[in-house]
């Protein structure tokens, strides 16, 4: 295991110093400021989808999925965020505890 950690924080601390040899001309780029932009947008929703929607048996609809539609709602309706959290973590937990995921 400790190889693996020693090479992938190599990998993230040469992709940091790559950053930082670019011109500064490239990165004020109009393309490369939007990208910058949205990447992270982007990193989340993906990051999002899988957490939910994956397990190791593959693609799976169970109480993770009705937590997270709550956390929609609720912040369609400009919830406080420890009320979204919350709200969505005790949906999951009473589903499951249903038996349902």
């Amino acid at each position: 295991m400790w190889p693996a950690v020693l090479v992938a924080s190599l990998g993230a601390f040469a992709t940091k110093w790559a950053g930082h040899l670019l011109p500064e001309s490239l990165l004020e780029r109009d393309l490369v400021r939007r990208a910058a932009a949205v990447l992270p947008i982007a990193l989340l929703a993906a990051l999002l989808a899988i957490q939910t929607f994956w397990s190791i048996d593959g693609f799976v609809v169970d109480a993770r999925v009705a937590g997270v539609a709550v956390a929609v709602v609720l912040l369609r309706l400009r919830a406080p965020f420890l009320v979204v959290v919350l709200a969505a973590a005790a949906t999951a937990a009473v589903l499951r505890a249903l038996g349902w995921g």
